[in-house]
């Protein structure tokens, strides 16, 4: 029988202890690391790649649903949330039937939630309802300001702010920062919704730069610009971002 391979996931020890006490019982479920913090937890499903996370919301620095957009939704492990919130806020989640537990919670309800994520995981089911959860989420939520990168062998944090431009590369996107280049797997239409749009601007299908690091715009033929970043780098604007690129212009 293979085990279900379990991160635990909450700033408080107490809580964290609470659910590995619960599994205790549960031979199937096999906890292979806790983590204190949203940057740890991000690590950690990079590196070990669980089958199910109890993931915290409210965590300082990067919270539970920080956590699942780092990651993203596609390569996220099934989710049960561990939350305090009160029961106004959980009604959300009960629409989205997404399983989450109460801070306290008893053994019968602990039972539910793990059944429902062994059921889920039996029957191969994508998270549809993290994606419509998130979904909302990100209507309202604030631009993103640190990106996961993995590189040669470790994992560290990038704050946006430092990325000259962005480039696709069939399924990720190269990050140029100063001298240096970093691939991360997202898609670039995916990074751009999450990006600042007063900050980074998409200038044709393939590329968004960093209005920062702009140094001189230089028409072309056909509506397009030479864009000359601050460390001389070139890059061409395309017919298609003209709007967006003369919205900046007169801004």
């Amino acid at each position: 029988m293979n085990r279900i391979r379990v991160l635990i996931v909450d700033d408080e020890p107490i809580a964290r202890r609470g659910v590995r006490l619960q599994l205790k019982g549960e031979p199937e479920f096999e906890i292979i690391g806790e983590c204190a913090n949203g940057m740890e937890a991000v690590a950690a499903i990079q590196a070990k790649a669980p089958d199910l996370v109890f993931l915290d919301v409210q965590m300082p620095e990067m919270d539970g649903f920080e956590v699942i957009e780092a990651i993203g939704v596609e390569r996220m492990p099934r989710v049960i949330f561990v939350t305090a919130y009160d029961q106004y806020t959980l009604r959300a989640f009960e629409v989205h039937a997404l399983d989450y537990l109460l801070k306290p919670f008893d053994r019968e309800r602990f039972l539910k939630a793990l059944n429902y994520a062994r059921s889920s995981l039996d029957r191969g089911e994508f998270n549809r309802q993290l994606i419509r959860l998130l979904d909302d989420r990100l209507a309202a939520r604030k631009p993103l300001e640190r990106l996961v990168i993995k590189s040669g062998g470790r994992i560290y944090f990038l704050n946006v702010e430092e990325v000259d431009w962005i480039e696709a590369a069939d399924n990720y996107v190269e990050l140029h920062v100063g001298r240096e280049s970093h691939l991360l797997r997202e898609t670039i239409s995916g990074l751009a919704a999450r990006l600042d749009p007063a900050r980074f601007l998409r200038i044709r299908h393939s590329t968004i730069v960093n209005l920062e690091r702009v140094k001189e715009l230089r028409p072309l033929f056909r509506c397009e610009y030479m864009i000359i970043l601050q460390d001389g780098t070139e890059l061409t604007s395309s017919r298609r971002y003209r709007k967006s690129l003369d919205a900046v212009l007169h801004s």
